[in-house]
Order: C-alpha cells, then sequence, then structure tokens
C-alpha cells in the first residue's frame, strides 16, 4: 500500500490524500464522502453501515472499504490534514473517533466507555482504540505534537486540542497558573501516567487569529482581565 500525502502550503486549500492498494490490500476510509476519484474495479469499493458499540446510536455511520488493486484519491478540507501512524499492536493510545479517517486491514477498531465527568467535557461517550498490526489516519487542525507522560510530573494540555492519550492515563479537568492565568484559560487535562500523547495546534491558532484580527483592543482586554472571559466574552 502506497498513501501519498499531497498538500500545497501555499494555498488555502485541504490537502490530498492518493492511496494506491495492491491485489489483496484494504483500507477502510470513515468519510467515504471526502474521496473525489477512482481507479479500478467497480466492485473494488464496498460501503457498509457501522457497528460501532456505543458510538452516535442515533447516527448511521457509513465506512467504505477499499480493496486492491485500485487508486483513489481523498480530499481534506481547508485547515485539516492527515497524520500517518503505524502501530505494531503495542498501543494502547484511545482517540476522539471525529479524529479518525482510515485504517488498514489489520487493524481492528474497539470503544471504551468514558466516565460521566469526561463526557460532559468533551461531548463523547466513548474513545476508540485500535490494536493489531497496520497504519491509521488521524484527522487534525494544524501541526500535531507530541509529549510523554509522567506518573507524579502532571502534563497539562488544553481539553479541546487532545488528539490521543494512553488508556492508562489519570486525567483531572482544571486549570493552572496564578490567579489571572487561571481566570483567562480554557480548561486543560491534568494527566499522568505512561506513554504518549498526542495534541493539535490548529485550534489555539483559530482562537489567536481571531483575538488579533477580530476584536478590538477593548474587548481582548476585557476578555483577558474578566475573570473566565476568554469563555463568556466571543
Amino acid at each position: 500500500m502506497n498513501i501519498d500525502v499531497q498538500d500545497e502550503s501555499d494555498s488555502g486549500s485541504g490537502q490530498a490524500v492518493a492511496f494506491t492498494l495492491g491485489e489483496k490490500e484494504e483500507v477502510h476510509v470513515l468519510h467515504p464522502q471526502q474521496i473525489i476519484a477512482y481507479q479500478g474495479p467497480a466492485t473494488g469499493r464496498a460501503d457498509r453501515f457501522m457497528d460501532v458499540k456505543g458510538i452516535y446510536r442515533k447516527r448511521k455511520l457509513i465506512r467504505s472499504d477499499m480493496s486492491g488493486p485500485c487508486h483513489f484519491v481523498a480530499a481534506l478540507p481547508p485547515g485539516y490534514r492527515v497524520k500517518i501512524l503505524k502501530l505494531d499492536g503495542k498501543s494502547d493510545l484511545l482517540y476522539d473517533f471525529k479524529h479518525l479517517f482510515f485504517y488498514s486491514k489489520g487493524v481492528t477498531m474497539d470503544t471504551r466507555v468514558l466516565s460521566m465527568k469526561n463526557v460532559l467535557v468533551t461531548r463523547d461517550i466513548v474513545k476508540v482504540k485500535f490494536t493489531g498490526n497496520g497504519i491509521i489516519g488521524i484527522l487534525t487542525e494544524g501541526t500535531v505534537c507530541e509529549a510523554e507522560l509522567h506518573p507524579y510530573n502532571p502534563l497539562y494540555v488544553d481539553a479541546g486540542s487532545i488528539i490521543a492519550y494512553p488508556e492508562n492515563a489519570k486525567l483531572e479537568l482544571t486549570v493552572y497558573g496564578n490567579h489571572l492565568a487561571s481566570q483567562h484559560m480554557s480548561y486543560h487535562w491534568k494527566m499522568t501516567g505512561h506513554g504518549p500523547v498526542l495534541f493539535q495546534a490548529g485550534r489555539q491558532n483559530r482562537r489567536f487569529e481571531r483575538d488579533n484580527n477580530d476584536d478590538g483592543i477593548i474587548k481582548r482586554f476585557l476578555r483577558e482581565a474578566v475573570p473566565f472571559g476568554g469563555v463568556f466574552i466571543k
């Protein structure tokens, strides 16, 4: 299998991802509406309803099973990128379903039910865990960063920027810093444990552009000076 990520960094368009599958190779695309070109046998694409326990039971999720030999191209909206990760059977990371773009044959997708506290913050009932050997494609907004957890020294990460974290991680919703800092920042996950955490920079980039381009100096001052102004002053 060959995957070619095409990106014209100077344009405002999103990425294009080209897949070339050989005989007996297969990839499952979780956003089939983004497939814009296909070359191969008509039987090489089979769409089906997903049966993923605990995920959006009231919605009908469709997955496209693409089998080789074939070649197809999927387009991503502006601002989104795809991060390709290789699994070796040892990963215990949990992902948001909304970040999943594709996964290859040999990879199994399971679910983990979240605690009620986490559900209220993330608005997701479950996380997704992959097992097996193969590759997965993750949708991100901007650059993907990685940090290693420590058993006792906590890592604070913006709650809305998290892509994946280890299943063993301990999470606590909080803010940090002095009084002023804790009042105008977004909620963060205080995380301890073992293993890597993946998070994206694009969400913060949009906030920075909003603060510096769309708002006047008075509104920006109020957002920073008023307790929790970043939450209530839009």
